[in-house]
């Protein structure tokens, strides 16, 4: 198969014209993207058991319909890969990474709900919590910039592995902030 057809998006001549078909290799790396925050392609097939090659293949697949980007570093070799979060406003593919995203966040906390019994009785708490508020949308804004400011003294650890401390391990921090609209006629109500 020429390179051009392994590379280009099915049925296009623009890669970036349609959607990035599902895999299960591309879904496992964004997994795992999630969970750790970057990887190298060695690393995520020493992780998922796959070739470093097709782990690749598929980072740079991921990275050209726009869900992961290189991660910085300090040049050499190793290539690090994160999940790319910020995209132009209104883009559409911006609402299917969110939604992507939202999934994998409840699939790790349900994984996490599912096995947190197995974990050392000291490593089984968790700050769950959530609370309505009546914010205009200046002061949601505010709330947003204030959480992102609380994380700030720990986002270097990411690509800083020797700043963390002993026995940090990744944390999901996930916060959604957003208008709650009256439930219209027909909608099931809770329960």
């Amino acid at each position: 198969m020429a390179e051009e057809d392994v590379n280009s998006a099915p049925g296009s001549a623009d890669p970036g014209a349609d959607r990035l078909p599902e895999h299960e290799i591309r879904t496992a790396l964004l997994d795992l993207l999630a969970e750790v925050g970057t990887v190298t392609a060695t690393e995520a097939a020493g992780r998922l058991g796959h070739s470093s090659g097709l782990c690749s293949f598929h980072l740079r697949q991921l990275a050209r319909y726009g869900y992961v980007e290189e991660a910085p570093h300090r040049g050499g070799r190793a290539r690090p890969w994160r999940l790319r979060h910020q995209a132009p406003a209104g883009d559409p593919d911006q609402v299917e990474f969110g939604d992507l995203a939202r999934r994998l966040e409840d699939e790790s906390w349900q994984r996490w709900l599912d096995r947190r019994d197995q974990e050392p009785a000291g490593r089984r708490h968790d700050e769950a919590f959530s609370a309505v508020a009546y914010l205009t949308l200046g002061e949601m804004s505010t709330v947003a910039a204030a959480v992102r400011r609380a994380l700030a003294p720990y986002q270097d650890r990411e690509q800083r592995p020797l700043a963390r401390p002993d026995g940090a391990r990744p944390v999901a921090v996930v916060t959604r902030l957003f208008p709650l609209l009256p439930a219209e006629a027909g909608d099931p109500g809770p329960g």
